[in-house]
């Protein structure tokens, strides 16, 4: 596992935990706020992944 598989995973729990917190204290900002931190740091893993999936070969 490399250093974008890790902070992409990471980011993605931050911005679920972020947007389940918007979406509980009825905060639509701090919703869509997570929803973006989540999909960027899926992003981020999947870079990871291939590059991951590159040195293996």
């Amino acid at each position: 596992m490399n250093k974008d598989q890790v902070k992409g995973r990471t980011e993605e729990v931050k911005g679920k935990i972020k947007e389940t917190g918007g979406k509980v204290l009825d905060d639509k900002g701090m919703e869509i706020e997570g929803n973006v931190q989540k999909n960027v740091g899926k992003g981020r893993a999947a870079v990871g992944d291939v590059k991951e999936n590159i040195k293996k070969r």
